[in-house]
């Protein structure tokens, strides 16, 4: 493709397969990934010394921070991925789930609001069929399989609330337990 790359590395994965790939590399910290892959600053500045065009923020870490997608634009380097505004969206999963119904894109059959209790969580399990997951709406705290017949306590759903900096949502989706093998 004739384009060139830029790696960003802690300092003890300077020699990591990603970096001897790049055609060049920068340092953006020691090994905590506070420290150095989630450390915007560093990212953005190792960006502006290359000069470069775009941003892959790879898998995890930045891909679903709407506020690194928000720096890249004020920056004025693409970054390779959806808009701020998507990504921030995405990330409540309530509002996704209108937002893609709304736009007519096929979803799996879920809570259509934020549920407030286990009355709520076996309302919609009955209505959209059983396994269902319950999860956090904006992701970040675990999951619980609710069978039929099964129990989600107080408890539970307390903990499931309070899995991401105050969002206190939580809501559920119908969950497909056929598993699918490719050759």
């Amino acid at each position: 493709m004739g384009i060139g790359t830029v790696a960003v590395h802690s300092d003890v994965d300077r020699d990591s397969l990603h970096v001897r790939f790049a055609d060049e590399s920068a340092c953006i910290g020691p090994a905590p990934s506070a420290q150095s892959y989630l450390n915007i600053p560093a990212i953005i500045s190792a960006a502006e010394i290359f000069n470069v065009d775009a941003i892959h923020p790879g898998y995890g870490f930045l891909a679903e921070s709407a506020y690194f997608a928000e720096i890249c634009e004020a920056c004025n380097i693409k970054f390779i991925g959806p808009r701020s505004d998507v990504i921030q969206l995405m990330g409540e999963k309530v509002e996704a789930r209108r937002a893609m119904k709304a736009a007519g894109v096929p979803i799996v059959p879920g809570s259509p609001t934020a549920l407030e209790s286990e009355t709520d969580a076996l309302a919609i399990a009955r209505e959209i069929g059983f396994p269902v997951i319950v999860k956090a709406s904006a992701g970040g705290g675990g999951r619980v399989l609710f069978r039929r017949g099964g129990s989600l306590s107080r408890s539970r759903l307390d903990l499931l609330r309070g899995s991401r900096l105050g969002d206190r949502n939580i809501c559920a989706d119908h969950a497909s337990c056929q598993g699918r093998r490719s050759h």
